[in-house]
């Protein structure tokens, strides 16, 4: 007589597709706190790392989730939680106990206005993110934020990388402050900017893709601030770049009202 095959599971294979997805998220959300802990023993370098491995994770969570259907409502409110710490409260204490604290109240009002910002950036995302796919998907609503907790750290960032060599008279206590509202400005904005999500790359030129990104992780790796502070600064001219972008593939489309219209908001 055939004996029945024990079928018992500790979870279901849906709950097993889910915990990997939500695991990378918190090990972002450590490592942002630790970030903290690193700029509170004076490492500022090490915490800049860490913030960048924590937007690593960020990047992955959301992409395994989506390529091994775990995805959750957990862990759609989980990442933006996550995103909050990461690269809202880490960047701006990470900043604060750099030079922030010497400003005294005005230095933490910055900080308190950028999180402020991150938040509302996120609770929008949340409301907006259920919206059908479209030609706008290649945008996002303004900057994202991990791509905002790693410009508001720039300064930080480019005083590691020796640049400063070229430019000695920055006056920091003013140059801080200054980003910390752009950014918070640009966060919070409708400006579109690009998501490079869907990009489409022809099969002759995926060897050339794959070199390029050797090239640049490499680079990065042993060059850390020096490609960190090129390629912000990069992203940066890209915004007026993307907006002007959205606008000719709008009139190219004969949209003419923005009424009701909504860029894709995936952080």
């Amino acid at each position: 007589m055939e004996q029945k095959k024990n079928n018992f599971k500790i979870v279901s294979d849906k709950k097993a597709r889910i915990i990997l997805p939500n695991a990378i998220t918190l090990i972002g959300v450590c490592l942002g706190l630790t970030s903290i802990k690193f700029a509170i023993d004076g490492k500022f370098s090490i915490a800049i790392i860490a913030i960048l491995f924590a937007g690593l994770m960020d990047a992955l969570d959301g992409r395994i989730a989506r390529l091994i259907k775990g995805t959750s409502k957990m862990g759609k409110e989980l990442d933006s939680l996550g995103d909050v710490i990461s690269f809202g409260v880490a960047p701006a204490l990470v900043m604060y106990f750099w030079n922030l604290q010497y400003l005294e109240k005005l230095g933490w009002f910055v900080c308190l206005i950028y999180v402020v910002c991150v938040a509302l950036r996120l609770a929008r995302f949340n409301i907006n993110s259920d919206e059908e796919p479209s030609w706008k998907d290649n945008f996002f609503e303004g900057v994202p934020s991990p791509a905002g907790g790693i410009i508001v750290l720039m300064p930080l960032i480019y005083s590691f990388s020796g640049f400063s060599k070229f430019f000695t008279e920055i006056n920091y206590d003013l140059l801080v402050p200054l980003f910390f509202i752009i950014v918070s400005l640009l966060l919070i904005s409708t400006i579109p900017t690009y998501s490079f999500k869907k990009i489409i790359i022809p099969r002759s030129m995926t060897k050339f893709l794959l070199f390029g990104m050797v090239l640049f992780f490499g680079a990065l790796l042993v060059y850390t601030f020096q490609i960190l502070t090129i390629s912000s600064f990069i992203y940066l001219l890209l915004i007026p770049i993307s907006y002007f972008h959205y606008k000719k593939i709008k009139k190219e489309k004969n949209i003419t009202s923005d009424k009701d219209e909504g860029l894709e908001d995936i952080l």
